[in-house]
């Protein structure tokens, strides 16, 4: 209840501040000259304490205006305005003492004035933030049997017994409201809750009927009667009662589309369709509940994909919603988001590119729709438009850490290493609590500097993604290699591609990278032996048999080398090396 701030209209007037002075008026024939004179110094001294106080309040600057409000009360402490005025900037803090000590002043403020109601209000909300429901119940009785024309306040006096778990109590309170205010949605839908919640489902409903009788028209509280019942698990029933007000009033487009997302949470999908295929078409039912509705359709989907499975009925159905409300709304961004989205789910990533694109196109649209075009254009290889879109998202969202990381990997997949160097570095420093994205980004920056022959810095990009993750197979290979082909830490080359190929024993390019670390480091028997079981994989390319044709070679059989070359020129006739090394029969490095 506390949320609610409570502002004063009692701006304040020298008349009324200064009404408590009116004793010391009454009195001035009895007092000498000097007396007051003191007297109306002092007062002149409370009217400028309480006006900066009220200027201080304005700015929001409360510790001053509680100063000078406090400064107002040393001179007249019996002003009740003054002391609402000290718990009214007491109440903007959240400190339970401040708390205290607001309510308190409200109790001086109520005994001096009884028939203020923003007084009241104030205290109640304090003893509720305080969770002092019964004071904020007597509170609120007590402004209502004080103040005229305050029965308004009953639905806050009932919301405070809710809170104080006095269901009874507030049932009597939504009663009284009634009786003065008459029936309406607040009382109805609360005494409803309230009774199905202590199990009198009879009462529950006949609270919900007598709204609906004394309002047979109004949409909205059908609505909110059928999502109580529903709520409730009592689906038969909210069914039932929206049927009857869908067939009594054919134009509740949105009483409808509750009815079919109803039929949906009942597993009455048959019912639910061909209602849904109506209102999709019905240019009278709100955009939002369509989204709804279909985004409802795309989780779904989302769900039955994550278990491996798929649901085609499921899938075309709502593909079909999705093509009538681009007919339907073909200009708004939300339509072509969840376009994007839906053809997602279902596998069709040609179809949800060109959906979200269409969604930037008409306007502003959020992070994560540029976040899965992105991605999209990334797994299609499509990095020249992976390139543009980076750069147009970052316009608005630069400190997207994600956003440098797609531009910069584009740019090394392009060989542009310089350009991915300083995107990848960017999407580092706004990425340091990310781990996983730290990780892939230390490997990828480890790539780019060995491209531009910067090796202490690629050695430290990949040691820090070591650190975060010691099996990282990307790195292990790609580190490893880059030192064998540098003789450079040869003994630390060894042990990441034997941890390598410890984890990945069937890999043909992790098996290839040990065999020639093995092979820098002159373990030519036991770069054989690696080198042999990346060929019996079966997936050996050209590089493998080259490398064992190098390593028999140094072992001494040289008809078996040039076997081996020629089963590589066989793969990848260009090579010049490789030709070189067949003719000549012998080995260059």
């Amino acid at each position: 209840m506390r949320g609610r701030r409570v502002y004063t209209v009692l701006a304040l007037t020298t008349a009324l501040l200064w009404t408590a002075a009116g004793p010391v008026v009454a009195q001035r024939k009895r007092k000498n000259s000097d007396e007051l004179q003191a007297s109306g110094i002092r007062l002149r001294e409370a009217e400028f304490y309480f006006t900066e106080g009220e200027k201080f309040f304005i700015l929001e600057d409360y510790a001053k205006a509680l100063l000078y409000y406090q400064r107002t009360l040393e001179i007249i402490p019996d002003n009740a305005t003054v002391h609402y005025k000290v718990a009214e900037v007491l109440s903007q803090s959240n400190k339970q003492d401040d708390l205290l000590k607001a309510s308190l002043s409200m109790e001086n403020a109520l005994k001096l004035e009884k028939k203020n109601k923003y007084f009241y209000l104030l205290a109640a909300n304090l003893y509720s933030s305080l969770t002092k429901f019964e004071k904020a119940a007597e509170t609120y009785e007590t402004l209502i049997k004080e103040v005229k024309g305050s029965e308004e306040y009953l639905y806050e006096l009932a919301a405070v017994y809710q809170y104080a778990n006095k269901f009874d109590d507030a049932i009597r309170t939504y009663n009284r409201a009634e009786n003065a205010l008459g029936v309406n949605e607040v009382s109805s839908i609360q005494k409803m809750r309230l009774y199905l919640e202590q199990g009198k489902t009879k009462e529950g409903i006949v609270e919900g009927e007598k709204l609906l009788n004394a309002f047979p028209d109004e949409e909205r509280y059908a609505m909110a009667f059928a999502e109580v019942l529903a709520q409730k698990n009592m689906r038969a029933e909210a069914i039932k009662y929206l049927e009857k007000f869908a067939a009594q009033n054919t134009d509740a487009g949105n009483v409808k589309m509750l009815l079919a997302g109803i039929y949906r949470d009942n597993r009455q999908e048959d019912k639910a369709r061909p209602l849904l295929l109506t209102l999709f078409d019905d240019n009278t039912v709100e955009l939002g509940s369509k989204l709804i509705v279909l985004g409802a359709y795309n989780t779904e989907l989302n769900q039955t994909k994550a278990h491996n499975q798929s649901d085609p009925d499921k899938e075309k159905f709502a593909l079909s919603l999705l093509e009538k409300l681009e007919k339907s709304s073909p200009s708004d961004p939300n339509v072509h988001i969840l376009g994007g989205d839906l053809y997602l789910s279902t596998g069709n990533t040609r179809e949800a590119q060109r959906e979200y694109l269409q969604a930037i196109d008409l306007g502003n649209v959020n992070f994560e729709v540029w976040e899965n075009l992105l991605y999209l254009e990334t797994q299609s290889e499509q990095f020249d438009n992976v390139i543009k879109h980076s750069d147009e998202a970052l316009v608005m969202f630069p400190n997207q850490g994600v956003l440098h990381y797609f531009n910069g990997y584009a740019y090394l997949r392009k060989r542009q290493f310089t350009e991915a160097i300083a995107s990848l570095e960017q999407a580092k420093k706004l990425s340091s609590t990310n781990t996983k994205l730290l990780s892939e980004l230390n490997s990828m920056l480890g790539d780019a500097y060995n491209a531009v022959k910067a090796y202490e810095k690629s050695d430290k990009a990949y040691d820090e993604a070591l650190l975060i993750n010691p099996n990282n197979d990307a790195v292990l290979n790609n580190y490893s290699y880059y030192l064998s082909l540098r003789k450079s830490n040869l003994e630390k080359a060894e042990k990441m591609s034997a941890l390598l190929t410890k984890n990945n024993p069937d890999n043909p390019t992790f098996l290839d990278t040990y065999a020639w670390v093995l092979y820098t480091r002159q373990k030519y028997k036991e770069a054989r032996k690696v080198i042999e079981r990346a060929i019996f994989t079966g997936n050996a390319n050209a590089t493998h048999f080259e490398h064992y044709g190098d390593i028999l070679f140094q072992l001494g059989d040289v008809t078996g080398a040039v076997q081996q070359w020629e089963k590589a020129r066989g793969l990848n006739a260009n090579s010049e090396l490789l030709n070189k090394k067949i003719a000549n029969r012998k080995i260059y490095e």
